[in-house]
């Protein structure tokens, strides 16, 4: 994302709207509000093309979350029959767009500190296969097992309020495992990171 962030920048404040500038201002470190400028102008540009609206009137909202129903789900563009997610880590940005629900996610793959302090918040079966791994392969099953699985909250809108362990994606890295109602793919990003993507399947 470095190489876009001259680019980037000159247009930002025409094309993000008061609530998207406020979130980049509130970002503590330069490269997260760089991140975020980035990934946010490329989302609305896209989104616009896609539409055929000028990318500052894209209307973007929140939908109900599915939990409590308060304005904090899935980001979502009002009365248009298009679906988006977004995924940011230092460096580098995912965006992916469906006609249906979709999530995305993208991971640096995490030291085995990381991974064995984290790993209790995987579904048992996914701890166990993580268990089964040679140690020095456990980093990048933990990631892959991890972007899936955000990758799938997102799509149903609940994020992380809903238990990570409710749901088994998988570790391997041949492919991930099935869940009903949803595609779920892997995503070939940079090496040292994880990505996943998960679309609502066609009826």
């Amino acid at each position: 994302m470095e190489d876009l962030r001259d680019v980037v920048a000159p247009v930002a404040a025409s094309v993000l709207d008061d609530g998207e500038r406020a979130r980049e201002a509130a970002l503590r470190r330069a490269v997260d509000r760089d991140g975020y400028r980035v990934a946010h102008v490329g989302l609305r540009l896209l989104l616009g093309a896609y539409l055929g609206i000028d990318p500052p009137d894209v209307p973007l909202a929140r939908a109900p979350c599915p939990q409590c129903r308060g304005p904090h789900g899935r980001p979502v563009v009002r009365e248009a029959a298009m679906h988006f997610s977004v995924s940011r880590t230092p460096g580098y940005c995912l965006l992916a767009f469906a006609v249906t629900e979709v999530g995305v996610d993208l991971e640096k793959v995490p030291s085995s500190a990381v991974v064995e302090e984290t790993s209790p918040a995987l579904h048992p079966r996914e701890t166990a296969e993580l268990a089964a791994c040679p140690p020095a392969d456990r980093p990048a099953a933990f990631a892959r097992a991890w972007t899936r699985k955000e990758a799938y909250l997102k799509a149903l809108g609940t994020g992380l309020g809903r238990d990570p362990r409710s749901d088994h994606l998988g570790t391997s890295s041949h492919a991930p495992a099935r869940v009903p109602g949803w595609s779920v793919s892997d995503v070939r990003v940079a090496a040292g990171y994880e990505a996943a993507v998960v679309v609502r399947a066609a009826t």
